[in-house]
């Protein structure tokens, strides 16, 4: 059987919350990114397009009991002695997996979520956390979910002093940050701040965030099969609309009928622990050595003044590839380019070796992004010519 999957704009939330409630019942499929009136399989309560990390549209499937599957472990996980449902407040595009899982929570946990106004700023934020505390149930936690580039904003505003941070920064049980790796450097700064951090691990292939401080969450598995992550449970995804190959290409099912989602990230499993090193695809041969730029970013990202810095990979006459990095000039500080570039040699030559190290500095006036908040990498590429 099929059914149609109509589409509605992210941004009216009341009617998207609405169109989300009816999908969850089995009343007709939400279209998030892809064309309305489009057939889908019978029991699919969302499509949901991303580009993952390799920028061609792909379509995923997702069912009711795999998106409140997720909700249900993230509660347990987040607040589980709490009375009172969680007041969430929305400051992603509710368009993508991590948006539209605040609103899935709220309508399962029967609140109602709080809309950020307009473009994301530390006003817009201090404004809707007060408007989602006025709104929170008795003994409710209050909880959002955010991208790095958003936390440093508010982090920055804050140490400069901007009325009423802090505190709403403070007001949340819990600040999820998902999307990309959170810079070490970024995650210390909101410890001293008094920002309560969970980072996140997911896709829109398990429904969103599934792994919390390295942590799966309840009936989530994940091992590490010859260096790469894999994940099974109840939040994964049914495949890709309209592309069986890739499906079975992405989704595998062992001997014992388990089901696992290929996630292309490399990474491992210790004592329950998953630590990400990075996509598998995101590698350059640089005089023919393999070097990961994920991880030569976040080592980056740990130099004073770089912290929302992308690394990116570049033709080089000598070494067949090189990497560049790509910084906002407004968060670097006041030195030379080449002496923050020396820094960030020296520090990826410390930790992964010489033939690793970016080839040189390009500083912005501001990064190019996409509306998920991720930085948009291709674009970034382009600029460099």
């Amino acid at each position: 059987m099929t059914r149609i999957a109509r589409a509605v704009d992210p941004e009216d939330l009341a009617a998207f919350t609405a169109a989300a409630m009816r999908a969850l019942d089995g009343d007709g499929a939400l279209a998030l990114g892809v064309p309305e009136d489009l057939e889908v399989p019978d029991g699919i309560a969302v499509v949901i397009a991303t580009s993952g990390s390799t920028g061609v549209p792909k379509r995923v499937m997702l069912r009711a009991e795999a998106l409140g599957a997720s909700a249900d472990a993230t509660a347990r996980r987040l607040a589980p002695d709490a009375a009172g449902g969680a007041q969430w407040m929305l400051a992603l595009p509710a368009g993508y997996v991590a948006g539209l899982q605040v609103v899935v929570r709220s309508i399962l946990a029967g609140t109602e979520p709080v809309h950020l106004d307009g473009r994301f700023a530390p006003g817009s934020f201090v404004d809707a956390t007060r408007a989602a505390l006025r709104r929170r149930p008795d003994d409710g936690p209050l909880l959002t979910s955010l991208v790095p580039a958003q936390l440093g904003t508010l982090l920055g505003a804050a140490a400069e002093g901007q009325r009423g941070l802090r505190s709403a920064l403070a007001a949340y049980d819990a600040i999820l940050i998902g999307g990309q790796a959170l810079p070490e450097q970024l995650r210390d700064r909101a410890a001293a701040a008094g920002v309560r951090i969970v980072r996140t691990y997911g896709s829109s292939e398990t429904s969103g965030g599934c792994v919390y401080d390295g942590v799966p969450l309840d009936d989530v598995r994940v091992q590490s099969v010859d260096g790469e992550l894999r994940i099974a449970g109840p939040t994964l995804s049914d495949g890709y609309l309209g592309d069986p190959a890739l499906t079975d290409e992405v989704f595998e099912t062992d001997a014992e009928g388990v089901r696992w989602y290929r996630t292309g990230d490399l990474g491992i499993v210790e004592d329950g622990v998953v630590r990400v090193h990075g996509r598998a695809d995101n590698v350059i041969v640089s005089g023919g050595i393999n070097v990961s730029l994920d991880r030569v970013e976040r080592i980056v990202r740990g130099v004073p003044g770089l912290t929302g810095a992308v690394v990116v990979a570049t033709a080089d006459a000598r070494w067949g590839e090189a990497s560049v990095i790509v910084a906002p000039r407004g968060e670097a500080l006041r030195r030379s380019e080449s002496e923050q570039l020396r820094q960030a040699r020296e520090a990826v030559a410390a930790e992964i070796g010489a033939h690793a190290r970016p080839a040189r500095l390009v500083l912005v006036d501001e990064l190019a992004m996409l509306s998920s908040g991720k930085p948009d990498r291709e674009a970034i590429r382009r600029l460099l010519g």
